[in-house]
Parts: C-alpha cells; structure tokens; sequence
C-alpha cells in the first residue's frame, strides 16, 4: 500500500454536520469502536469478523501500530452513537513509513458518509501527518488528494 503524506501548513477548516461532535478516544470506546470499525469495511477488507476488529483496536490502545495520541485521534459522535474515528500514533513502527505522526485508521459508519465527516476529521490533524491507502480504494485516494497529500517518499 503506497504511503501518502501531507506536509506542515494550515489545513481547511470544515465544519461536521448539524448535531456531529467529536471528542479524544479512550479505552472505555474499545467495543464500540471496534464494532464500528467492522461494519464500517465490507466483510474481510479490515477483520473477517467483529471479534477480530476489537482486538484489532485493543491492540491500537496497546500500542502495536505505535503510540495512539490521543489529543491527535478523534471520535465523532451523533446522539452520544460514534459514527467516525481517526486514529493517530506519534510514528508508525514500520520501517517504510515517515517520521511523523500517522494515521493508522480513518473510517465511517456507511450511513453517514458523503457527510463530510472524514474530511473534517483530517482536517483536525494539525501539521504534517502520513497515511496509508489501498490501491483500489479509489474513494479513498480522492479523498486524500484533494486534502493535500502526495505520495511519499
């Protein structure tokens, strides 16, 4: 998977939807997220179950994928319901990744996308930050080159 990354500088500001807020992650949102994070990739693409998707978030809240900032990592709610994550450690543990914050996961409950909310989630990433796309994740890839990333190195 190529690693995008956008460099230092003032990001858009975008506004979440009506009634969307967000807040820090915290261990106690390790089941829901997880559930959330399942439901939110068609079958096998993140886990092949939901079980597999919460431990796949436990381990990010042991640090496997690097250390979760927590003041960087944002959940978005409506009704107290998360409907978004982005997930960011201070440097990612794998070798062909850039020295700078990384966003390990960014995803959206499929009843809420085209809202805006991924979007205003990178958006509340200040600064230079990295990432990884999958090559047929064409919605995806949009997403992240009409917010400033380019392919790195």
């Amino acid at each position: 998977m190529p690693v995008l990354i956008r460099p230092a500088g003032p990001t858009e500001l975008v506004e979440l939807p009506a009634g969307v807020t967000t807040r820090a992650p915290s261990v106690a949102d390790t089941v829901p997220l997880g559930r959330l994070y399942f439901a939110s990739y068609e079958p096998g693409a993140a886990a092949a179950t939901e079980a597999e998707a919460i431990e796949d978030i436990t381990l990010t809240f042991e640090s496997a994928y690097g250390n979760l900032n927590l003041d960087l990592s944002r959940l978005a709610c409506l009704d107290d319901v998360l409907i978004a994550a982005i997930l960011v450690v201070d440097r990612a543990p794998w070798p062909d990744t850039p020295d700078c914050p990384f966003i390990i996961e960014l995803f959206t409950s499929p009843t809420h996308r085209h809202q805006g909310i991924a979007r205003a989630l990178l958006a509340s990433v200040p600064g230079q930050v990295a990432l990884r796309v999958a090559e047929g994740n064409h919605s995806a890839k949009t997403l992240y080159t009409t917010t400033n990333f380019h392919p790195w190195p």
